[in-house]
């Protein structure tokens, strides 16, 4: 699948992203895939790469792009635990910088360069995101009920906020949700709060822990990642934007 660097004018100036889409032309269905708190990478690159053949046109943008191009720090080609203490003590002010505010203005520009390109069939989109890219496909959604069709967050911190946090958040959601949960992020108990909320909202969704995960389980570039656990990401992901996104 063709890969395509991009920028994305926002209202702190462009952010630096990439596309993949089907080869063949056409227009297809939109996603906007976040990234995780590692950032963009080649496993990322594979992973829309992977959509992408399935049919979408996929929008993977550099979330913090307010710090720098691509890559903010520098990666090793595998980070193991040791690396991912170090790495996640210089990434969690990037994390945390990354404002209500400034997720909601992003969010606007990525889904308004999606509607505006050509390759992308008319129509809702939907927003997938791994650790914090959940919570702002989450975010994104509940900010944008008609114009994003379906959600899904994988290994991300949906129910950190609390109770409080969380009914602002799942308020305004009108698509179809997945959260694919890592064993050591969220007990049963948890679990069944965070359910019992998306219930009350009136959010359809599905809400499950994947069996023996921990977090980042689905990033092969690390030590967290669970083939089979990655495998049940699509299992779950392909068929809910195959029900969701008309093709045009």
């Amino acid at each position: 699948m063709p890969l395509k660097a991009l920028q994305i004018p926002t209202a702190d100036g462009p952010a630096d992203a990439f596309a993949a889409f089907p080869d063949q032309g056409g227009r297809h269905p939109g996603v906007l895939m976040y990234m995780d708190g590692f950032g963009i990478r080649p496993v990322l690159r594979e992973m829309a790469r992977e959509l992408a053949g399935h049919g979408y046109y996929v929008l993977v943008p550099h979330v913090f792009h307010r710090h720098g191009p691509a890559p903010v720090i520098e990666l090793p080609e595998h980070i193991g635990e040791a690396d991912r203490i170090a790495l996640v003590a210089r990434l969690m002010p990037l994390i945390g910088a990354h404002t209500d505010e400034r997720v909601l203005s992003d969010a606007d520009a990525y889904l308004g360069f999606l509607s505006g390109r050509p390759e992308v069939a008319p129509g809702p989109v939907a927003v997938t995101g791994y650790c914090f890219g959940g919570l702002l496909a989450m975010r994104t959604a509940s900010a944008h009920p008609g114009q994003v069709a379906a959600v899904a967050g994988f290994h991300g911190p949906v129910g950190g906020a609390g109770p409080e946090g969380l009914h602002g958040l799942l308020a305004g959601i009108t698509a179809e949700v997945h959260l694919g949960h890592a064993e050591s992020d969220l007990t049963p108990e948890a679990l069944g709060e965070l359910n019992q909320a998306l219930r009350a909202a009136g959010v359809d969704h599905t809400s499950e822990i994947y069996p023996g995960t921990v977090h980042g389980f689905t990033m092969s570039d690390t030590d967290a990642f669970d083939p089979a656990a990655l495998q049940r990401h699509w299992d779950r992901l392909l068929p809910l934007l195959g029900r969701t996104l008309a093709r045009s």
